[in-house]
This record gives structure tokens, sequence and C-alpha cells, in this order.
């Protein structure tokens, strides 16, 4: 295997570099742009009055960002190329994006509204894999020009990861489908026009087949936007949202009926190699930096850097996000090679939850090691934290990413369970159904 940067993707790299510096760094400075970023940034995103919401001019600055990387080539690189895009590889994200995450806050890249140059369309995806031919000519158009914005409703009140046992539900009435529930941490709800909502069509909670992904205008009758959770940090677009009687027709629903986890699974298998790959690069902008401090602070005379106590946790941070890092791309170009989601769902899962843990620790220790202030707001590092620590949260808990690579590791699930044999497999299940396990006593 060949572990260097393919050569396409430095040439990419380095345009980057250079777009970045020649249009988006004189957009970030010019008009106090800057206070999105430096010490006033939370304040200056978040639209207090409005419930938390993003303020209207962060979103116009991002907006025309995206417009500037679009006519620029390089905002739909992942996408297919019936679709604007350069059929970029999951190799070249995953690169891409621990580069631009490597060089700090910035216009270029903010991942608390997953906002880049270099853009991740999951829900452009979502629709290219399980659309219809009439739905993505009408749809990616429409999400792509920014005249359709689709939010993601997975996650409920009372179920998160156990997505399975969801109590949103939908029945049939004739040519249409009648749909009722309610879903927690609705992504994008300040500012969408339809949200993809996931409901029991059939089946039992529990069952994974029988849930079905519906693509509902938020302005039908009985469709909620009850409130907006806050959020360590802020702005939000995550809300609470309530589905009483809401009736939409049949050319609504994403994918066959009955399969909408394989939907979401498209939306959060995207997304998490893409927040490891960015957990790896802020992690190196965390240590390359804190580095720097240490070598040029000298308290009692001497550079900090000297002390044993500063270097030993900075050399395991970067000695652990080389290994992450190599991880990363190894099975991001394993996804380009075509290997089965479900023979490489536990590397996505340990990828994820190492990036996103080691990416905690490494602000951390950048906070500790520039001691007060680092743990001001005129550095980074605490913005850093707050925001990738909703990662070790969302698209699958860590626990539940943990708990993927040992179903791998025992097989339970994934390559190696029909070597354990089918009555160890069935007994499994027993405990899953929770049934009375005889063969334990």
């Amino acid at each position: 295997m060949d572990f260097a940067v393919p050569k396409e993707i430095q040439q990419l790299l380095d345009e980057l570099d250079a777009f970045i510096e020649d249009e988006i760094k004189p957009l970030e400075r010019q008009d106090d742009n800057i206070r999105f970023f430096d010490h006033r940034r939370e304040w200056a995103r978040t639209d207090f009055e409005r419930d938390g919401w993003p303020n209207a001019e962060w979103e116009e600055l991002l907006a025309e960002m995206r417009r500037r990387a679009d006519a620029a080539g390089f905002l739909r690189y992942h996408l297919p190329a019936k679709f604007g895009g350069s059929d970029g590889t999951n190799l070249g994200m995953a690169i891409i994006r621990e580069h631009l995450a490597a060089k700090g806050l910035g216009l270029h890249n903010d991942l608390q509204n997953e906002s880049s140059i270099v853009g991740n369309f999951p829900t452009v995806l979502m629709m290219d894999l399980y659309g219809t031919e009439d739905q993505q000519q009408y749809w990616v158009p429409e999400m792509l020009e920014g005249e359709a914005r689709i939010g993601f409703g997975l996650t409920e009140p009372l179920h998160g990861s156990d997505a399975t046992w969801m109590e949103t539900n939908a029945y049939r009435d004739g040519d249409e489908w009648v749909i009722n529930g309610a879903k927690r941490w609705n992504t994008g709800m300040h500012a969408a026009t339809h949200d993809y909502v996931f409901a029991r069509t059939s089946g039992d909670p529990g069952d994974a087949e029988g849930i079905s992904c519906f693509i509902v205008p938020v302005d039908t009758a009985g469709f909620n936007v009850e409130f907006m959770w806050w959020t360590f940090n802020m702005p939000t677009d995550h809300a609470e949202v309530t589905l009483t009687d809401v009736r939409v027709g049949d050319d609504t629903m994403l994918g066959d009926e009955g399969r909408g986890l394989a939907v979401a699974q498209t939306f959060v298998h995207e997304n998490r190699i893409r927040q490891a790959a960015s957990g790896v690069g802020a992690s190196q902008y965390c240590i390359d930096e804190s580095v720097r401090y240490a070598r040029e602070r000298k308290p009692f005379g001497k550079p900090l850097s000297l002390n044993q106590a500063i270097q030993w946790p900075l050399a395991e941070m970067h000695t652990e996000a080389e290994m992450i890092r190599q991880l990363v791309r190894k099975t991001a170009w394993e996804m380009d090679e075509g290997v089965d989601p479900m023979y490489i769902s536990d590397k996505v899962a340990m990828c994820n939850y190492r990036a996103n843990r080691l990416v905690c620790q490494a602000a951390d220790q950048a906070i500790q090691t520039h001691g007060g202030i680092g743990y001001s707001r005129h550095l980074p590092f605490e913005h850093i934290y707050r925001h990738h620590r909703r990662y070790r949260i969302t698209e699958g808990s860590e626990e539940i990413q943990i708990r993927r690579v040992a179903q791998f590791l025992f097989g339970f699930s994934g390559p190696r369970k029909d070597s354990l044999g089918p009555s160890f497999a069935s007994r499994f299940n027993e405990i899953q159904r929770g049934e009375p396990a005889s063969w334990l006593d």
C-alpha cells in the first residue's frame, strides 16, 4: 500500500491553500467579519433574541463563502459529476477535511455549522442513493442552489441510539401517509423548508425493518417546531419537533418502504468518517500550537518545552494522532475500493470514537499548556473543545461506536459471525430478545 498523499490530492490541497489566502482570508477580515472568529465569536454568531438561532449576518457570511467556493470549483468536490461535482473520493475527503481543520478556526472550515469550502452533502448523497429519478431531478438542484433546505429528524425524546425503538409512526390512508410522533435534536430546523422524518410504518419496536423516511414540508399542517435546544456551543439549529396527523403523499417517501434505516445509515456513515478526519486535524492543530507556545514561553528563565511534564502528554497525543490518521485514511480508502460497509463499519466506528475523544483531550491539554491565556476566549481551544465534544454523542455516541467494534470482535455481527457458529449467535439473540438463557445455568 502506498501511504503517500496522492499527487492529485496534494495538488488540490495547494490550490485550496491559495484560494483561502486569496479569497477567504480577505473576506474573513473585511467589515469586522473577524468578530465571528475572535473572542466575540459565540455572541456574534448567535441571535439570542430568536431562541438562540444563528445570526442572519453570520449565515450570510457562510453563504458568501460557499458561493465563492462553488464558483472556484471546490465546494462540490465529493459529489458525483452529474451534480456538478468532481467524483471526489472518501480518501480525498478525509485528507482534505484533516488539512482544513489543522488550520484552526476560520471561515474556510467552520464545523460548528458543518460549513467548509469543500462541502459535506450527506442529504444530497441520500437522495442520490435512494431517490427516484423524478425525486433526484427535482430535489438535487433545489438543495444545491439553497432553494430547499432539508433537516434530519431521527432522534426522539425517548429514543436516540436505539432508533429501532422509535415511537414516531405513519399509517397509510388512501394515497396518503399520516405521521404522528416527535423528534428531538432535529437538525437544521431554523431554516429548513423540508425535513427528513423517519417513522415506523410496519413491524414491531426493535425491528430494523419497518422504518421509512419521508420528505415532509415544514409548513404542513400538524408539523410544529416547539423550541430550540440551547447547547454547549451556540448558536443552535437543533429543534424539538412534534407531528400531529401530518399528511404526506406517497411521492414523499425516500427509498423503499420499511428500509429507512439504510437511508439514515448513509447520513451517519458519511458524517462519521468526515468527523474523524476533522478531529485528527483539529487535534494536530492543538498539539502544534502547544509545542510552538512551549518553545517560546520561558518561565523561570528556560523554555517550557524542556519540561517533561509538558513534553510527554503532547508526545503521546502526537503519536495517537498519527495512528488514528492512518486508520482514517485506510478506512476511507477501503470505502473507495468498494468494501461492503457491513464489513468495515467497525473500522468507521474506531475512527470516529477515537478521533473525537482525542480532539477533546488535545484541546484540554492545549488549554493547560498555555495556562491562563489558554483558558481565555482569545485563543480558540475552548471553542474547539466545546464544538468537538458534541461528536462524542452525535452520529452515535462513543459507547455505541465501541459496542459496534465489540460486535465485530466477538462475532455477534460482521464477517466473524459465521465462524463462531449459529448456536452461539442464537444464544446472543436470546439475550437481546430478553428470553431466558438456560445455557447459562
